[in-house]
């Protein structure tokens, strides 16, 4: 069983959320990055997200494209993310995902791409600007590899989101709203509508994403989602980090806050 797939089995038999924390590879360096990735999985994250540096991160706000400009900067390539991958399967058996985009794996070359993620311990691809139309094309080379590819839907999705919802693995990863990712105050959508209706489409556990950043937005929507996703709020604390603002544990400590609402 895939490691994420026994992640969400464990925890709807705790009858727990899953708590999905993400971060940019290589931000600020490696060496640090790897040790945020320790904070993350001592402080209760269930299945780290892994963003790999982009120069046109489309989906990304202004918070996660600094971390991925202070990334590359310290010359991060495709090639060191899945080296540090390696290294982390070394003392961590915790589900990771990457998140990067189409044009990365395009020129890696896919098969290349798929064969080295999975000698590194990766589990799933997020790819944001891969349509449903093409991910038939990645699909049997994922297989082949046992690599999961994680499926994004919208609110406005339409029609498309029952064929998003039917072909979907791992977590379905349902955007809370429109635009680039970064933390909101508010949300728009009636998002236990949108998990309703994507719940009658598929047995897919859903993962709420974009715009997370408080222990009170978690703790309303883990009474209707499978999941909840947390990025720039984590990727903010690591800038603050990066500028020596605060501790290696006090980025530790802001997610264990969250973890703690998930889980409780």
């Amino acid at each position: 069983m895939n490691r994420i797939d026994a992640v969400f089995k464990k925890l709807k038999q705790e009858q727990k959320t899953a708590f999905i924390g993400f971060l940019t590879a290589g931000d600020p360096d490696i060496a640090t990055c790897i040790d945020c990735v320790k904070q993350l999985e001592s402080n209760g994250c269930d299945i780290i997200e892994i963003g790999i540096p982009f120069s046109d991160p489309i989906a990304e706000g202004p918070v996660i494209q600094e971390a991925s400009l202070r990334a590359l900067q310290h010359d991060i390539t495709t090639g060191t993310v899945l080296n540090m991958m390696s290294n982390i399967r070394e003392f961590s058996q915790i589900p990771l995902v990457f998140l990067l985009y189409y044009n990365q794996i395009f020129k890696y070359g896919a098969e290349n791409f798929l064969r080295e993620s999975e000698a590194a311990g990766i589990d799933a691809l997020i790819i944001p600007d891969l349509p449903m139309e093409h991910r038939k094309e990645l699909k049997p080379l994922a297989d082949a590899y046992h690599i999961q590819l994680i499926s994004l839907v919208t609110p406005v999705s339409n029609t498309r989101k029952k064929s998003i919802a039917e072909q979907s693995e791992g977590f379905l990863y349902c955007v809370t709203s429109l635009g680039v990712t970064g933390a909101r105050k508010e949300f728009q959508t009636d998002l236990q509508a949108f998990l309703k209706e994507l719940s009658a489409y598929s047995d897919t556990p859903k993962a709420l994403g974009f715009g997370i950043s408080t222990p009170q937005q978690i703790n309303e929507m883990k009474t209707y989602a499978d999941g909840v996703i947390v990025g720039s709020a984590i990727v903010e604390k690591i800038g603050q980090l990066a500028k020596q603002e605060i501790t290696l544990e006090e980025v530790g400590s802001f997610v264990k806050t969250l973890a703690d609402a998930a889980h409780s």
